[in-house]
């Protein structure tokens, strides 16, 4: 059993050893674990918060790996799925000079794109208080069943529901596509986090606005919670320049990122939003009080999670890279 499922893709990012900006340029690459919500679990674990993952994975080398992976950091793996017939996701990464990636993905398909509605582990989500998804399982038919039929047995037992875009744009058909899929997610969730870069993406605008512009990104945070009613906290993350939250009551807060060395970013944003839900659940917050979250509560979840997401940037690899509590403590006393 577990407070918190991460349902959605796992998969192995290989790494590129020395900083590029092609990822076939590369000499060699480093093997890591991975997959957002993969990541989000073991944060969640790490950070002192029961959770569980439910996915699929290929019957192969790197589905047990990842299955080993994922249960060492504490994470209950019950849901995890093993595909006979299909390989496990892989995904290759090159890293610019400050921990910017490209991605070159292998999926056609992969075994997580296979996964039905019946092989849900549904006792695992009514034990939950939590359940939080990306749009990864929304691009293909059969995952996107059988996360749609998570989520909504999950809301109709109250869950909180917490969601992530992960926009991935090679990996949909079109920029279009994954814009109406990103919105039906944001329609079935209580907790959202979005990065700067897929704000911008949403409003499909010419016109991008960056953390500085506090007026315009009030602005169009006020205009997703109005265009979808039943979020209660948007979170909004700025990568070094750290973050913002903006809840339905009306509040919001601007919390600074923490100055780091970072050579990998892959798994910031997971590290982050783990730590936001882990928050959130020790604080005794569901569906139902997330709204009326109190300022100060927030802005110290907020806070907490930025340092997650900025210790999770200086190792390479998205799942090694998670902290767990003493380190996050030991990071905070530094600053």
């Amino acid at each position: 059993m577990a407070d918190l499922i991460c349902i959605g893709e796992a998969l192995i990012d290989f790494v590129a050893m020395e900083p590029c900006t092609d990822v076939g340029a590369s000499g060699g690459f480093l093997r890591a674990p991975g997959g957002a919500p993969a990541n989000v679990a073991v944060a969640a674990a790490r950070l002192g918060c029961s959770s569980a993952f439910l996915g699929k994975v290929g019957e192969d080398p790197f589905g047990r790996f990842l299955a080993r992976t994922i249960a060492a950091a504490g994470v209950n793996i019950d849901g995890m799925v093993f595909a006979p017939r299909h390989r496990t996701g892989l995904a290759f990464v090159s890293l610019g000079p400050s921990g910017e990636r490209d991605f070159c993905f292998f999926r056609n398909p992969s075994a997580d794109m296979t996964f039905t509605p019946a092989e849900l582990n549904l006792p695992l989500i009514d034990s939950c208080k939590a359940i939080h998804f990306g749009s990864i399982t929304l691009i293909d038919p059969a995952p996107r069943r059988a996360t749609l039929a998570a989520i909504s047995h999950a809301r109709s037992a109250g869950k909180l529901v917490s969601y992530d875009p992960n926009l991935r744009p090679p990996l949909w058909n079109s920029l279009a596509d994954a814009r109406k899929r990103i919105f039906q997610g944001m329609r079935l969730a209580d907790l959202v986090k979005v990065s700067m870069e897929e704000l911008n993406f949403l409003f499909n605008s010419d016109l991008a606005v960056n953390c500085a512009d506090q007026t315009e990104l009030q602005g169009r945070a006020q205009l997703l919670l109005k265009k979808f009613p039943g979020i209660k906290l948007l979170t909004v993350t700025f990568g070094p320049d750290g973050s913002a939250w903006f809840s339905r009551n009306g509040s919001s807060g601007r919390i600074n990122g923490f100055s780091v060395e970072a050579v990998d970013t892959t798994g910031a944003g997971d590290g982050f939003i783990g730590a936001v839900i882990t928050g959130l659940l020790a604080a005794g917050i569901d569906s139902g009080t997330l709204a009326g979250a109190a300022d100060q509560l927030v802005t110290a979840i907020v806070t907490r999670a930025n340092a997650v997401g900025a210790i999770a940037t200086t190792t390479k690899g998205a799942i090694p890279a998670m902290p767990d509590n003493a380190a996050v403590d030991q990071f905070l006393k530094g600053q």
